[in-house]
């Protein structure tokens, strides 16, 4: 009951409530590349993910993958399928080792929906989906590939020290060589450096803000 109490949806729960919650969902663990749901897939369970690291992602008609989001805990993945009740708009594939509760959403709908605390959880959940939504939209219809990489670089320079290339460019939707070459283009201009470890010094933000704002 704790495990589920150390949940922000849940933490204001009365311990009756939180005995009820039990009785309708549970924990389940899941390796690395392994999928959560399947884009098309019926919903049905709301799952809140507690360990690891999620991608969201869809596939197009040649198999690529076109990068959503990457989700960290804790949070609500898929709700609103749920809410709406339609299929999956994409994938989730775990891309470390994580674990998922597992929500039964009726059963949840039924019974705690009425509570207010639940509610604004749920709410700013939702908020939140739309701003991935809108970056998505900003970063795919507006940003060329040379921005994507700027952008990246001086906002979340720190995934290229825990993340390979090929990963780097699945995030950005775009190849492994374009990915390289605009890297090598930043070097050259003397806006970044590059260590043995991956780690990206920034010699120019100012310069390389410019390139995506």
């Amino acid at each position: 009951m704790d495990r589920i109490k150390d949940i922000p949806l849940f933490s204001k729960l009365s311990d009756k409530h939180l005995k009820n919650l039990e009785q309708i969902s549970h924990f389940k663990n899941y390796n690395s590349d392994e999928i959560l749901f399947y884009e098309g897939d019926d919903p049905g369970t709301l799952y809140i993910l507690t360990e690891g690291v999620l991608r969201l992602y869809k596939t197009d008609a040649k198999g690529n993958e076109l990068y959503i989001h990457q989700f960290v805990p804790i949070g609500m993945v898929g709700e609103l399928a749920c809410f709406e009740n339609i299929n999956y708009p994409a994938t989730a594939r775990f891309i470390t080792k994580g674990q998922i509760l597992k929500i039964d959403f009726k059963r949840l709908e039924k019974d705690f929906f009425q509570n207010p605390e639940v509610c604004m959880e749920i709410i700013k959940s939702l908020t939140k989906k739309v701003k991935i939504l809108s970056n998505v939209i900003h970063k795919e219809m507006i940003l060329t590939s040379e921005a994507k990489v700027a952008k990246i670089i001086v906002e979340h320079g720190e995934l290229f020290e825990t993340h390979k290339n090929t990963q780097i460019a699945s995030i950005l939707n775009i190849t492994p060589e374009t990915l390289s070459r605009i890297l090598t283009r930043f070097k050259k201009a003397n806006l970044i450096s590059v260590e043995k470890n991956h780690h990206i010094n920034i010699i120019d933000t100012q310069k390389l803000t410019i390139i995506f704002e």
